[in-house]
């Protein structure tokens, strides 16, 4: 993910010379919020229950097979499939809390059943894959930690939210233990499978705010759904570790908030905030899960520091203009990124995700990554401090757009934003 990052980060930071503010859509939040809903449900989620990144021609099983449009899959619609899904899960699940609505539970369990699917396509036991190809099997060979998280996320939230029943319980506790007893013998790194088989992508055990905040959570969540005490034990030795590279301990880390991070993403407040989604979201649950003061201490003030270094990105969704017709070539992927060659090192495979036809992809996905993906994510991170703290600015900014228009996915943090609010 932080090539990916790198990759961005030049083309988004040369947008910022002329800055004109356009109006809000919405007269009310709850009327954005239910086309927002709407439109997702309606295109972006697959038969299977998994979050495309945008509507697009799904990538077939010799796509995959040989890695177009790259071997990590980034640039296709099944780019993020757990990574989406599992990071909007709670926002469904307190939908369904809220409306009592059974069309929303239903919602909750198909994407509960996603994210199961996506753990149970490879070979490879604890690959959590990125997304279904067309025959609804086939997946791209690099794993990712950036999807494995979200997964235990997601599934976590599933579990809590009582919607599940006994059998569904039983079957996701299974599967959640078989991934994390996996990463625990893999040192919580990502296996990889097809051509990569024996090889791992991404992990959790880094110096990070990012790395550390993501570990504790699952750790300290496969303690809640399993009971078992290794898994607190586990938890409570990380906790207290001091990861290489770092004279704090995790929880210390936590408490720094994500800014910290920024010694390898420059100005990630700017473009890189829907990677801390997940982040935010698992302080949150650290928080109510955890019993012993010293660490809720830490957490609290993670959680603090990053809702008021996010409020101040909100604002940008201003700079979005919802008559906007930029070209959104990602639609055609298979005519943006080439030329393609085969791939046969995880160093090529990002090499090639670098190659695209700048013309035919277009400026609308950068233009929808900086004025709409990231104020949208800044907004759920600051909501999740959940005491209602900024909320004119968190509803202002999920007023503003017209979800029909919007062409990725990631317009679903609006409904993450608004469900992590207090109920009025």
């Amino acid at each position: 993910m932080l090539s990916v990052l790198a990759m961005a980060g030049p083309f988004l930071r040369g947008q910022d010379a002329a800055k004109t503010e356009f109006p809000d859509f919405w007269k009310t939040t709850g009327e954005a919020v239910e086309q927002a809903h709407a439109t997702l449900w309606s295109t972006l989620v697959d038969r299977h229950g998994v979050i495309l990144d945008y509507v697009g021609e799904l990538p077939t099983p010799e796509d995959c097979k040989l890695g177009r449009p790259n071997a990590i899959g980034w640039w296709s619609p099944i780019e993020n499939g757990p990574m989406f899904s599992g990071l909007y899960m709670p926002a469904a699940c307190e939908r369904a809390r809220r409306s009592g609505s059974e069309a929303d539970k239903t919602s909750a369990r198909r994407l509960a059943e996603g994210l199961m699917k996506c753990a149970s396509v490879s070979e490879v036991p604890g690959m959590i894959v990125r997304g279904l190809g067309t025959d609804g099997l086939c997946h791209y060979p690099l794993g990712s930690d950036d999807q494995t998280h979200p997964w235990f996320y997601g599934l976590h939230a599933y579990l809590m939210s009582g919607l599940p029943t006994q059998a569904e319980r039983q079957q996701i506790v299974a599967k959640m233990k078989e991934v994390a007893d996996v990463l625990q013998g893999t040192g919580w790194r990502g296996p990889c499978d097809g051509d990569f088989k024996g090889q791992f992508r991404g992990g959790f055990q880094g110096h990070l705010f990012r790395d550390a905040v993501r570990y504790l959570f699952m750790l300290r969540a496969m303690h809640e759904v399993t009971q078992d005490k290794i898994w607190l034990e586990r938890y409570q030795m990380s906790a207290a570790e001091h990861p290489k590279g770092s004279e704090n301990t995790r929880a210390e880390i936590c408490a720094a908030g994500f800014g910290p991070d920024r010694e390898l993403i420059k100005s990630l407040e700017d473009h890189a905030l829907w990677i801390y989604v997940g982040s935010q979201g698992s302080l949150q649950q650290l928080i109510a899960m955890e019993k012993d003061d010293a660490l809720l201490q830490h957490y609290r003030a993670g959680l603090a520091l990053n809702a008021r270094t996010a409020l101040g990105a909100i604002g940008r969704h201003q700079e979005f203009d919802n008559a906007d017709t930029k070209l959104f070539g990602d639609t055609h992927w298979r005519e943006v990124y080439v030329p393609w060659q085969p791939q046969k090192t995880q160093a090529e495979a990002e090499t090639q995700a670098q190659v695209a036809d700048k013309t035919k992809r277009g400026p609308r996905k950068y233009y929808e990554t900086r004025f709409m993906r990231n104020p949208l994510a800044a907004a759920a991170i600051a909501a999740m401090t959940g005491d209602g703290t900024g909320r004119d600015a968190i509803e202002r900014a999920i007023r503003h757009y017209d979800y029909s228009k919007i062409y990725r996915a990631e317009f679903f943090f609006a409904e993450c934003a608004f469900y992590a609010l207090p109920k009025e």
